[in-house]
């Protein structure tokens, strides 16, 4: 069975701002801050910690004859026999695509490590007539995603900005 998982420079981002989002909340609450700038940075770091969560416990594997998406809390297996389309949209630097089956679809977009080996696989192992035109001519043309990796890190350089000011611009 092949495995994809969230890409690891993506997840490591993810999971330094969590863990400065973590520290800063913490040095305020020891500082004894105002109750609303704690419950602003608690409103902020929480849904961080829960989509750092999902993207380290996300998967999509391929065996010989299903897809099966892992998340947090749950797991979803789609048969190639059952599936009817593979669509795909990209939009800017972002491609979704979707599986679709009679009864459920999957999504997933190229976050992942090895986003166009999985697409390749996924043309291999499915007939042709379920395969979008957009989907085969996605091989062609992946493109590099970093916007998000960009905006990730520059949170992670702003966060310990904010770090050092709370700290009184001293270590």
């Amino acid at each position: 069975m092949l495995q994809y998982k969230i890409r690891k420079k993506f997840l490591f981002a993810l999971g330094l701002t969590s863990l400065l989002l973590v520290t800063l909340l913490l040095i305020c609450i020891a500082q004894q801050e105002a109750t609303g700038k704690i419950l602003i940075l608690g409103a902020i770091t929480f849904p961080v910690l829960g989509l750092f969560s999902e993207s380290w416990r996300r998967q999509i594997s391929l065996s010989d004859d299903s897809v099966v998406a892992c998340r947090l809390f749950r797991t979803k297996r789609l048969p190639f026999s059952e599936i009817t389309a593979v669509d795909t949209v990209k939009v800017r630097r972002r491609i979704f695509v979707s599986i679709s089956t009679e009864a459920d679809f999957l999504i997933f977009s190229n976050n992942y490590d090895h986003f166009d080996q999985l697409i390749a696989l996924l043309q291999e192992r499915l007939p042709e007539a379920v395969i979008s035109d957009e989907t085969r001519s996605l091989s062609n043309e992946l493109p590099h995603k970093s916007n998000d990796l960009f905006s990730i890190w520059l949170a992670v350089v702003v966060l310990l900005l904010i770090i050092y000011v709370q700290l009184g611009g001293q270590l």
